[in-house]
């Protein structure tokens, strides 16, 4: 009987060994792309600050802001949420800490009497959205852990369309916030429309010497061209910032889930042994009073003894003790 139970803890111990190999693993992938992810944050924030300069520039320069994109509907009747996920799990809540984020506050906007439109990005949120019975206006997976521009671009457009033809009044993007490596934050953000006075203000708010532009064409028409730009720009340092905050939820995670299985390997250990040493303990006993009936039995003069016990001439060669323990002789 306790021999069956430490083969069975023997094999769980071997497999927990081998999950927190690929945990271990698996962490130090996370942590070595996290670094790659910071790099292309950092790479794509000059191109979105310049962008912002230059539509903050035309907006002093007398540009006007009444850009379909800039425009502020009178009423409200549906609302789209953009949800950046992941395409697989293993990082921890980064997954659902978006989708809860979503999912709270699309309930709000129903409350208030709004429809809701979906868009999703990563295979965990559409699962999720689509299980559940939600609509969903448009999905993209494959682009989780290495977005492209190209892929901000396709997102953007889907995203856009709706909202130019005032199919959609608000749209809101979900998405976790990197602030480093050891803190994220799911934050909910008006995407469309820009805020336009935000803009104006930024502008007239600008301290120190400013660069003076000329235009040509008119600041309206470059604004009419630019602001699209300004949304894909947008949408892609989100894309970018929620890569990194999910390597880096992912790299925690394991480093835990290693832990976890170092303390459940050095638990298992331990049972494993206490239960060699009561098997040890039960057969030395079994040994001895064995012995010890066969010492009363010869000295009592007994005819007749049990097979086992019949032979006392080879008892001590029959039943070796550290055989039956499983020890070795030194």
């Amino acid at each position: 009987m306790a021999g069956g139970k430490e083969r069975i803890l023997r094999r769980r111990i071997k497999s927990v060994q081998n999950t927190k190999k690929i945990t271990k693993a698996m962490e130090l992938i996370a942590a070595s792309r996290i670094v790659k992810a910071q790099q292309r944050v950092a790479a794509a924030r000059p191109y979105s600050e310049q962008i912002t300069e230059v539509i903050q520039s035309l907006a002093a320069g007398g540009a006007d802001l009444s850009h379909p994109l800039l425009h502020k509907a009178d009423q409200v009747s549906k609302v789209a949420y953009v949800a950046i996920t992941a395409d697989r799990g293993l990082a921890g809540a980064y997954n659902s800490n978006v989708i809860r984020a979503t999912e709270r506050d699309l309930k709000a906007e129903q409350a208030k009497g709004r429809d809701y439109s979906l868009i999703l990005l990563g295979r965990k949120a559409e699962s999720y959205f689509r299980f559940r019975g939600y609509d969903i206006a448009a999905s993209f997976t494959g682009m989780s852990e290495q977005p492209a521009y190209e892929d901000a671009r396709r997102v953007a457009e889907a995203i856009a369309d709706p909202f130019l033809e005032g199919d959609v009044q608000l749209v809101k993007l979900v998405y976790t916030q990197f602030l480093s490596a050891s803190s994220q934050k799911v934050v909910v953000r008006q995407f469309m429309p820009l805020d336009a006075e935000a803009l104006a203000e930024a502008a007239e708010r600008s301290d120190g010497p400013q660069a003076v532009y000329e235009f040509e064409p008119e600041p309206g028409q470059i604004l009419s061209r630019l602001l699209p730009r300004y949304v894909e720009a947008r949408l892609f340092a989100a894309m970018l910032e929620s890569a990194a905050s999910e390597h880096a939820a992912r790299q925690r995670a394991m480093k835990s889930a290693t832990e976890n299985a170092e303390e459940l390997i050095v638990k298992l250990s331990r049972i494993m042994n206490r239960a060699r040493q009561d098997s040890i303990t039960t057969e030395i006993m079994e040994i001895v009073g064995g012995a010890e009936a066969l010492r009363q039995a010869k000295a009592g003069g007994v005819d007749y003894l049990p097979d086992t016990l019949s032979n006392i001439d080879t008892f001590p060669d029959q039943i070796d003790p550290y055989r039956m323990s499983g020890a070795t002789r030194r």
